[in-house]
């Protein structure tokens, strides 16, 4: 799925590990791993918390805006 790619992407880029990433969430490392592995969807609250985070929109990191404008 692409939101999971442009999610690494947005993650990579800004330096952050799963650990990091997970400790934004309020989840465990292994939890976000099974986001980013496609084991499990992504609940839209972190979905929510990812873009005001990188200051990205949703419709970016969905695929339905290829205007890639974060931090």
């Amino acid at each position: 799925m692409e939101y999971i790619a442009n999610i690494k992407s947005l993650r990579k880029l800004h330096g952050f590990s799963q650990k990091d990433m997970a400790d934004l969430l309020q989840t465990t490392q292994q939890q976000y791993s099974k986001y980013e592995n496609m084991k499990q969807e992504l609940p839209i609250r972190h979905l929510v918390t990812i873009c005001k985070r990188f200051e990205v929109s949703a419709d970016w990191i969905l695929g339905l805006n290829n205007n890639f404008q974060g931090r």
